[in-house]
């Protein structure tokens, strides 16, 4: 025997299912379900990049000041010239690594704790 009711029935079934695979639900009003945490990962996402550029920042100017601190300013600038003569790479490492006034600065608070 065919019941036409069953038809509709198994076909919003299959829609729940594959809303549900798809990450989706049913929440009920006013509460903090999927579609509230959902929305912040989204938020989040946005500015995700600026935290990891301003750690490779951070880091490469603590390693500059800390090689500075260690080695004394004038070996430093001899191995940035020594580097400036060198070829496109190198060019570009010792425009990155050049001493610059936080790097000094950085440096002097480095070699007063005696680094």
């Amino acid at each position: 025997m065919f019941d036409p009711n069953l038809r509709d029935f198994q076909g919003r079934v299959a829609r729940i299912q594959k809303t549900h695979a798809a990450g989706g639900g049913f929440e009920a009003e006013g509460t903090l379900g999927m579609y509230y945490y959902n929305s912040l990962k989204v938020q989040r996402r946005r500015g995700a990049w600026v935290f990891p550029v301003a750690l490779v920042f951070a880091t490469v100017l603590a390693m500059k000041a800390a090689v500075l601190a260690t080695v004394g300013a004038e070996s430093y600038a001899e191995r940035i010239a020594t580097l400036q003569t060198g070829g496109m790479v190198d060019v570009i490492g010792a425009w990155v690594l050049q001493a610059d006034p936080v790097t000094v600065k950085l440096s002097t608070l480095l070699a007063g704790i005696g680094l």
